[in-house]
């Protein structure tokens, strides 16, 4: 009996996911499954899930297997509370690398100033020289998939890497804290921080105006992660008084960002609209094809979402 998998998203993912999703299937073992936008609920064994989809009532879903996530936060679905099926969310290669590029360039960016030199074409030769990436202290909020790829990549430059997660962990070279105790030792001093955690009441604000003191003055802050973990009023007060130099911030509270936040027309923020890091098709859709294997193969999912924790 073929499997019956419901693609729940906009039509341009769609237009985009179904090909590679069927090619997927087929190399996992499913040449006969059954993938459309349009299922009865109750034959819909897995659904392909995107949370701006019109499905948000799961109740009618009662032989749903998993509803597998195709963004990698989770935030819009796990209050939705007719979902009682497995969720798990997205981790993806390609994205990961994505994120890793735009992450490793930013901080490179700020490290070696090179901001000034694009930018004042005056005739000026000032010639400062930048740090060597071993005298500075990068701090990465969030080790997860994401914060751990981008770890790696910023140690082999040479960074002096410091990492914060909730939950105890250890990432080789990296001088790892954990809790909300070693929150402020890991920032302490920090000349870039970057946020890769994910949006839950516990992480909102993060970083505030207390935690964006301890920084070096001077420091940079690298947001790809989620508009709610800064408080902003916070950070402009911060960008006015030089404790932060610099903000570069792909990822906001209102998204697109309203034409008069005043991030727009700071001068030391760079806004980027959310291109930090976009699921791949290619190997997004393995991922997913991989855990619907493991689910007919009476395995555990992988990326389940703890639904307490909210990620």
């Amino acid at each position: 009996m073929p499997l019956n998998i419901l693609f729940a998203a906009r039509q341009e993912r769609w237009d985009t996911y179904a090909e590679p999703l069927r090619n997927a299937l087929q190399e996992a073992g499913f040449p006969d499954t059954v993938l459309s936008q349009d299922l009865p609920p109750a034959e819909v064994d897995y659904i392909v899930y995107a949370p701006n989809s019109p499905v948000q009532d799961f109740t009618p879903y009662t032989r749903t297997k998993a509803v597998l996530n195709l963004w990698a936060g989770v935030e819009a679905i796990t209050g939705n509370e007719t979902l009682t099926q497995p969720l798990a969310r997205m981790v993806d290669p390609g994205m990961t690398r994505s994120m890793t590029e735009w992450v490793t360039g930013h901080t490179l960016r700020h490290h070696l100033g090179m901001d000034q030199h694009i930018t004042d074409q005056s005739g000026t030769w000032n010639p400062v020289t930048p740090p060597l990436a071993e005298e500075r202290i990068v701090t990465i909020l969030g080790m997860g998939e994401l914060g751990s790829s981008v770890a790696q990549s910023l140690l082999a430059l040479q960074f002096r890497v410091r990492g914060w997660s909730r939950s105890p962990r250890e990432v080789a070279g990296v001088d790892m804290y954990h809790a909300d105790s070693g929150l402020d030792d890991a920032l302490r001093g920090a000349d870039i921080v970057i946020l890769l955690l994910p949006d839950t009441p516990a992480t909102e604000n993060t970083l505030n105006a207390q935690r964006l003191a301890l920084l070096r003055k001077g420091a940079f802050v690298i947001n790809p992660g989620r508009g709610p973990l800064i408080d902003d009023d916070a950070l402009i007060a911060a960008l006015d008084s030089g404790q932060v130099a610099h903000a570069t911030l792909d990822v906001f509270r209102t998204e697109p960002l309203p034409a008069e936040h005043p991030f727009w027309a700071h001068r030391q923020v760079t806004v980027t609209p959310h291109i930090a890091a976009e699921t791949r098709e290619l190997t997004a859709t393995r991922v997913i094809a991989e855990n619907i294997r493991r689910g007919e193969a009476g395995e555990p999912f992988l990326y389940l979402v703890d639904r307490a924790r909210g990620y």
